[in-house]
């Protein structure tokens, strides 16, 4: 496995200075600034490049746990988001169109086949596929540690396809009904903090079911005891398929020295697992929102990371993230293009 290394801090120093000479009062641009520094850092150099190649990856799954009244929606609404994604009509989708993000849509652990679809979509669809639903983490273990490794290899890979496409940008969403449930187990287990700290409405659940799905975290954390030391079996243990596999899109593209727009708790709880695998990962990554999901601000104040925007969103797909892609390239521009005030005060 490849490490980590960090952002560039002769980069930094470089944006940083630039950032101070700017033609603007100082700290007037604030977080603007900071994340200026950030994107000049990742990219290595000073001024920074336009943000132009932004690229989102949605990796789709169901979850066992979801027949265990975790969630307000059935799992057959998981397939059916995957055709609307294929389509073109989510909230996501509107919201890359509008912003010139480029959307991939994959089938890690979907409960079905797609067959009905057209051969060739239906192949690149379920090219990585690894199982069809993952394990109720309640009961049994989400994946296999062979499973668990093909997901974390299949998500890297997918992550080296993107780079080599030209994305300077990466986002990873998500779909999969119940899978906030798995993602709140891992951050439970990565910060070893109770349900209670973690649990959240998800889909929309209302207080007889909050106190379920803590009950059923609960149980999924005694079950998997000490296995949550290590990362790694802490997937096989409390995530999915879909979740591993976002876990090494995430790992490698902080390998690959790309860096991440994270979204909403799924991507979050992955980034999490990530950092915990490759201590350091976290320096790749930028928050893109903050979702209402209590375990996500939890997992982002550890990795020390604070969200862009703060909308009330629990879309999820990575609509949050995408939402914030405006500012990123903002913050860019600002550093690449406001005159330094040297060149307006001789």
């Amino acid at each position: 496995m490849a490490h980590v290394s960090a952002p560039s801090d002769i980069a930094r120093s470089h944006a940083t200075k630039r950032l101070a000479a700017l033609a603007t009062p100082p700290g007037a641009l604030g977080r603007l600034g900071d994340l200026a520094v950030w994107v000049a850092a990742c990219q290595g150099q000073v001024p920074p490049v336009p943000v132009d190649n932004v690229r989102l990856v949605i990796f789709a799954g169901d979850h066992g746990v979801a027949a265990h009244g975790v969630s307000a929606f059935p799992p057959a609404i998981t397939g059916a988001m995957v055709r609307t994604f294929l389509l073109g009509k989510a909230g996501v989708s509107a919201l890359a169109s509008a912003h010139g993000v480029a959307v991939r849509v994959l089938d890690l652990g979907v409960d079905e086949d797609f067959d009905d679809l057209d051969a060739s979509v239906r192949d690149a669809l379920t090219a990585h596929k690894i199982r069809r639903g993952s394990g109720a983490i309640h009961l049994e273990d989400a994946l296999t540690i062979d499973e668990t490794r093909a997901a974390l290899a299949a998500g890297a890979a997918v992550a080296r396809q993107e780079i080599a496409a030209g994305a300077q940008l990466l986002i990873s969403g998500d779909m999969g009904i119940g899978n906030t449930t798995p993602a709140a187990a891992m951050v439970a287990a990565g910060l070893g903090v109770p349900a209670s700290e973690v649990v959240g409405r998800g889909t929309g659940i209302d207080d007889a079911a909050l106190l379920h799905k803590s009950a059923v975290i609960d149980a999924a954390l005694a079950r998997a005891d000490a296995r949550t030391d290590d990362p790694i079996e802490t997937l096989a243990a409390l995530g999915s398929a879909d979740l591993a596999a976002s876990t090494g899109f995430l790992l490698a593209a902080a390998q690959e020295g790309r860096p991440v727009l994270l979204d909403g708790l799924m991507s979050v709880a992955c980034a999490l697992t990530a950092d915990r695998i490759e201590p350091g990962a976290a320096g790749w990554y930028a928050a893109g929102h903050r979702s209402t999901e209590p375990a996500q601000s939890l997992a982002l104040a550890k990795m020390g990371l604070e969200p862009l925007l703060d909308l009330g969103l629990r879309l999820g797909e990575g609509s949050g993230a995408v939402a914030a892609v405006p500012v990123v390239r903002s913050a860019a521009a600002l550093l690449r293009d406001v005159a330094l005030l040297s060149e307006l005060v001789p």
